[in-house]
């Protein structure tokens, strides 16, 4: 748990530095190319949770908080370009980053509990249906199906955003 605990937390920290920078204009990189980075590092992750279910060696599992905080600078940028729509009241910028900020925490927080809550359920589900064996076998089916659908979903938004990037 402690080590999921320093995940989320290089996660954050990733993204609030390159939320920072970008909206402070230290740094500025498109938004298309970004867009394409998140889905591939989206792809990465179902690709690695396919591998590690496989019993193959993982990055995500060897050095997680390592693959959060290089995530968490790329979703940063992210959300720095969602922010630059919205727009931010130029006098109050330092206090509107902090908000916007602690919504996107709150935010991964809810889809965090949702998932959890979701996968309790389906656990839960299948224990009132299989043996206690078999609840593992469809967990990990599952989870392997999750990833797959996950990643191919990721990977049409990467050939969109790149293909929007030579177009």
């Amino acid at each position: 748990m402690a080590a999921r605990g320093i995940t989320v937390t290089a996660f954050t920290i990733a993204h609030s530095i390159t939320l920072a920078a970008a909206t402070l204009g230290l740094v500025h990189v498109p938004g298309p190319p970004v867009e394409a980075a998140i889905a591939l590092s989206i792809v990465f992750v179902a690709a690695e949770i396919v591998n590690a279910r496989r019993g193959q060696p993982s990055l995500t599992a060897r050095l997680p908080w390592l693959v959060a905080f290089t995530f968490g600078l790329l979703h940063g940028l992210g959300f720095a370009g969602a922010l630059a729509e919205v727009g931010l009241p130029q006098h109050a910028i330092p206090i509107a980053l902090l908000f916007f900020n602690l919504g996107v925490e709150v935010g991964q927080l809810a889809f965090v509990a949702v998932v959890m809550t979701l996968a309790w359920m389906m656990q839960w589900t299948a224990s009132q249906i299989l043996e206690p064996g078999g609840v593992r076998v469809a967990s990990a089916r599952l989870g392997v199906l999750a990833a797959y659908a996950i990643g191919a979903m990721a990977a049409y938004w990467l050939i969109d955003r790149t293909t929007g990037l030579v177009s």
